[in-house]
């Protein structure tokens, strides 16, 4: 069996110029990064913006397992089935990090024969936006550090410093750290730390802005520490807003790749789910909707959290009203949640598929509650049964879901074809009725609580007793009106990564919410998450290597 690398090597890639004409894109709309990758110009946008929007698709998961559940390869697979019955489509992703990459993830850009290529580009520095994310928030943090030097005018507190340094990779020993030892010259001691890129507020704003100016005022309103008289200091106290636009002059515009199968793919833009909005760019998801039919969109991990965040935050901020929602699962991951081992999930289990199946039906019920049609795709694997796919396709019907059998992984655009009729069923003949989950200027409590017990099933949320103070404060500061990002695992519908299937009887404690007040958003962080992940005792980069032809190996 091929890997998902040769594959990708031995895709017949055409000229990126090619792939955006399919979609009526010049190459005067294009800058282009080699031959097969290219940024596209925001003023295609105002070009189109007369132009009806076309159907928005979104492509979420159960949470995800061991066994592997096929998101992104679904997203990709499916848009290419919609090319193969004729309609234009367009794959609107995330930019993979380098943490998870060379940590537990390994590459990000599909599997078998759905992916999106180059392969090796996209998974490594792709066109520079998350450098130029790190390095515009750390210019932020040398700004902030070099103010208290050189004598401190805004009267800044040390101990109060909110803006940590970011980096994209998975590095525990960053995550506490004092800075400004040495001597007078090398700054202020003081205690600092380092988060991952992905987790960056400026990754929030880049992907939530509009536009080149809703980027500099969201800029501006980064709070990045307070006075000695708890008075908030934004960047624009700083005077930074022009240099960080500045590096973000191009990060901001989105990227054109393709798949295997030469469809058109927007990948830009990669916070990760779990700790942050999990959404790809407004910018290219809008741009998407304008050059085609369908644009098949993602949002990290399971439903509980992306899809979660992408109706209540993304299409909030961008005015986007989805037409419908597909929801992968496989029998194997399944059967992971309702306790069977990694190493026995090749053997056939009704039990514990039936028990592991109410992760997927809590999903289903999730996405329900938003207004908007589901579809369940059964990414395919040749362990399945079928007395296994029979219980999960009639559970399925029972609750109003449409479910389809999908191939793409061994079959690319070809295993796609039935999802692809299925999603074009459902868009054109039951409306979406899209609401909000909760008001965004109900209290923060209600907001947290609204999640914890409509989305997860919690039986009620508990705020530690710094939680309950930052509230208050947040509430005198005004900026209580703002929608939620919740952090927490992505493994459980719970804050607790071992509860697994459909946790009942559990509470949810959020110990620190941060404003973000930049994105728009205030953060709860749940349980134990951390925002600068780590590296496992055996990192995927341990097997990587390139050859002395330039072939590079065991990326995935």
């Amino acid at each position: 069996m091929k890997t998902d690398v040769q594959i990708a090597k031995e895709a017949k890639m055409v000229p990126i110029i090619d792939v955006a004409e399919k979609i009526g894109l010049t190459e005067d709309d294009l800058e282009l990064y080699g031959k097969y990758k290219a940024k596209v110009s925001l003023e295609v946008l105002d070009r189109l913006k007369d132009k009806p929007d076309g159907k928005l698709v979104l492509v979420t998961a159960i949470n995800p397992t061991p066994a592997g559940e096929g998101k992104t390869t679904t997203n990709i697979g499916l848009s290419m089935g919609l090319n193969k019955i004729g309609k234009t489509a367009i794959s609107a992703l995330r930019e993979p990090s380098l943490g998870p990459c060379f940590g537990v993830k390994g590459g990000a850009a599909g599997g078998g024969y759905a992916q999106v290529v180059p392969m090796e580009d996209i998974n490594l520095h792709f066109t520079g936006d998350l450098h130029a994310i790190t390095t515009a928030h750390n210019l932020l943090a040398a700004l902030l550090d070099n103010h208290i030097q050189q004598g401190n005018v805004l009267n800044i507190d040390p101990r109060r410093i909110v803006w940590k340094r970011v980096l994209d990779m998975n590095d525990r020993a960053l995550r506490k750290i004092v800075i400004g030892l040495g001597g007078k010259t090398n700054g202020v001691p003081r205690e600092d730390g380092f988060d991952i890129t992905v987790a960056s507020e400026i990754m929030a704003i880049l992907c939530l802005s509009n536009d080149l100016e809703d980027l500099k005022e969201r800029i501006g309103n980064i709070i990045v520490a307070y006075t000695y008289a708890n008075e908030p200091v934004r960047a624009k106290d700083l005077k930074a807003t022009g240099a960080l636009a500045l590096l973000l002059k191009d990060a901001i515009k989105p990227n054109i790749v393709q798949t295997l199968e030469n469809t058109p793919a927007f990948i830009h833009g990669g916070p990760f789910a779990n700790i942050a909005h999990g959404c790809n760019s407004i910018l290219a998801t809008k741009m998407s909707l304008k050059l085609a039919e369908y644009t098949i969109t993602e949002a990290g991990f399971g439903a509980d959290l992306g899809a979660e965040k992408f109706f209540d935050i993304k299409c909030r901020f961008a005015d986007l009203k989805p037409d419908a929602a597909v929801i992968v699962a496989t029998v194997r991951a399944l059967k992971n949640h309702g306790g069977v081992p990694k190493q026995d999930l090749n053997e056939e289990n009704i039990q514990a598929l039936e028990k592991g199946f109410g992760n997927l039906e809590k999903h289903i019920e999730n996405v329900h509650k938003y207004g908007v049609p589901v579809i369940v795709a059964i990414n395919e694997f040749p362990t399945d049964t079928e007395r296994e796919l029979k219980y999960v396709f009639d559970r399925c019907k029972e609750l109003g879901a449409e479910v389809v059998l999908s191939q793409v992984w061994a079959k690319g655009g070809e295993g796609g074809i039935e999802l692809a009729k299925k999603v074009v069923e459902v868009c054109e003949n039951k409306p979406s009725e899209f609401k909000y989950l909760y008001d965004e200027n109900d209290s923060i409590k209600r907001k947290i609580e609204t999640i914890a017990k409509e989305i997860y099933g919690a039986d009620g949320v508990d705020f530690t007793k710094s939680c309950e103070k930052q509230i208050k404060d947040i509430e005198k500061l005004g900026l209580d009106k703002m929608p939620i990002c919740m952090a927490k695992t992505q493994y459980s519908l719970s804050d607790d990564p071992t509860l697994l299937a459909r946790p009942e009887g559990f509470r949810i404690t959020v110990r620190e919410i941060k404003i973000s007040a930049g994105a728009k958003f205030l953060v709860a962080l749940t349980g134990d998450i951390m925002t600068m992940p780590g590296l496992p005792k055996v990192p995927a980069a341990n097997n990587m290597d390139i050859l002395e032809n330039g072939e590079i190996v065991r990326l995935f």
